[in-house]
């Protein structure tokens, strides 16, 4: 049997199409988006699938009918008279240029409105970027006698790489104020409009100039627009399932599971499909491994930044108290204190629960490709010295605890509290110490049993192995042996003892002063 083709990188739905790659069939979503003809603004996650949508609008108002072949929109169309129309389209793209330095959006303007001025035999003179493009949408109505349509692809790039320059940020929210200001003046031109970006920037005026702009980036209907649901991986890769559970040597049910569990759980609306993110699916389909193909495509350093600075409390990752309403995470104004939304619109959190009376959404990671990358990520931020040279690694700390090796458990906790950052000496000891304690060994939790709770209180932490059982309470400004003695009055011992293993607790005392730890206690 010969390998299906599958589309890692692949935006262009010309060449995907014929040059024979997979197709999850988006296109019932396309027919119900160009019939209902509003202007629509869309935010996904990177590498989600948002560019391939862009150029499928493209050849759908191109009017390639023989593309579509066999696709959803093909049957939508049937008896439609006005379907396949070849309408001009201006579809703006910026991806693929470093906005960092000044001028670089305006010649990224430049650039693509030059390209259609030699396709429609205009020459430009002195001209703003607002003028030529009105020229442009002038020209492309008295040549065909159609509206035009205007597709824009990642328009928020020129801003996010900029996220840390507030002054060259504004002036390119100026250029796209000059710029996209057209979009309103020249409405009666207009047939379609479609844009696509990671955030949407509060007070940018691509937003304000469109009236009847729809957002539909929580819109129920278009929930599964983006992202691969469950029942198009059965519909579309049940061989590539297969073949990666051969390779792995499990059943095809527990490699449905471990996609699952690696790659699912993103939410766009509360009552909307979760979706697989489309790139490291592919990719764990393509290499026959659970990697993490998304998460290492980039790295969320100013995010982890301003998590830091803002003393955010990193255990509501995943105690499901991180909340917000609509407002917030459809709009990131750029300039607020408050992470969330960008973590949201990013791809890093996704909707949990949401609570009808209160409009309120409950956030947390959608999978573990995003859990154990985005925590890993932080450790460098709070312990830059947490390095296997060092051996005060995850990987130390996990090969520790499997021997059973109290000595080097010891070692690892006090070298990664001795390394720990503070950026000013009043930082709150507090907050590094539980961040510390959370992101060690939640990160451990990817390679043995780890848990925070137990059914008479709170526990900071236990730990099973296939050999031993460790109970973990960890105190700061208090005795080692309080902290033991908080194990055994709460009997957290007890649900362990029928069990073979090994049972150690461990009582853990940091010092706020020293910032060190300065006793430890054991008892089997």
């Amino acid at each position: 049997m010969t390998a299906r083709k599958l589309p890692i990188g692949i935006q262009g739905f010309e060449g995907l199409r014929k040059d024979g790659y997979v197709y999850v069939d988006k296109t019932a979503y396309i027919h119900r988006l160009v019939h209902e003809g509003k202007p629509y603004f869309l935010s996904r996650p990177r590498r989600f699938g948002k560019s391939l949508l862009i150029s499928t609008l493209k050849a759908y108002w191109e009017g390639k009918k023989e593309l579509f072949s066999g696709l959803a929109i093909e049957k939508l169309e049937e008896g439609n008279p006005g379907a396949w129309q070849q309408y001009p389209v201006f579809s703006f793209d910026f991806n693929g240029v470093n906005y960092q330095e000044a001028g670089a959006l305006e010649e990224s303007l430049h650039i693509q409105l030059k390209r259609w001025e030699k396709q429609y035999g205009i020459a430009s003179n002195h001209e703003t970027l607002a003028e030529r493009f009105q020229n442009l949408l002038l020209k492309a109505h008295q040549d065909t006698s159609l509206r035009c349509v205007i597709l824009v692809d990642e328009y928020d790039k020129p801003l996010l790489d900029v996220i840390e320059n507030q002054e060259l940020q504004q002036h390119n929210k100026e250029v796209f104020k000059g710029f996209f200001s057209t979009l309103k003046s020249f409405d009666e031109y207009i047939e379609f409009i479609f844009i696509t970006g990671v955030t949407k920037f509060h007070k940018v005026s691509i937003f304000s100039d469109l009236n009847q702009l729809r957002d539909i980036s929580m819109s129920e209907d278009y929930a599964s627009l983006c992202g691969i649901t469950e029942e198009e991986i059965e519909e579309n890769f049940s061989d590539c399932v297969a073949a990666l559970a051969i390779k792995q040597e499990i059943t095809e049910e527990g490699c449905r599971f471990a996609l699952k569990k690696q790659y699912d759980g993103y939410r766009f609306h509360p009552n909307g499909r979760a979706v697989y993110n489309p790139y490291s699916l592919l990719g764990a389909f393509l290499d026959k491994e659970f990697g993490s193909y998304w998460f290492e495509t980039g790295t969320p350093t100013f995010l982890v930044r301003k998590l830091r600075e803002n003393h955010f409390d990193v255990r509501s990752f995943t105690d499901k108290t991180l909340y917000a309403n609509e407002a917030a995470l459809k709009d990131y104004t750029g300039d607020g204190l408050d992470p969330i939304p960008l973590l949201y619109q990013t791809g890093y959190l996704t909707i949990a629960d949401y609570d009808n009376k209160r409009r309120r959404y409950t956030l947390g990671f959608p999978n573990e490709e995003v859990k154990y990358g985005f925590l890993q990520s932080m450790i460098p931020s709070y312990v830059p010295m947490a390095t296997a040279g060092n051996k005060l690694d995850i990987f130390t700390l996990d090969e520790a605890i499997e021997k059973g090796n109290l000595e080097q458990i010891r070692n690892v906790l006090a070298g990664l509290f001795a390394h720990i950052t503070y950026t000013v000496a009043s930082d709150p000891f507090e907050h590094y110490f539980q961040a510390v304690i959370y992101l060690v060994f939640t990160l451990l939790g990817k390679f043995c049993q780890c848990e925070m709770h137990t059914y008479t209180g709170r526990i900071d932490c236990r730990v099973q192995t296939n050999d031993f059982i460790y109970l973990f309470e960890f105190k700061r400004d208090e005795s080692a042996a309080a902290a033991l003695a908080q194990i055994d009055s709460k009997d957290y011992a007890l649900p362990f003892v029928a069990d073979s293993r090994k049972l150690y607790k461990i009582g853990v005392s940091f010092d706020s002063e020293s910032r060190k730890l300065t006793d430890w206690a054991v008892a089997k």
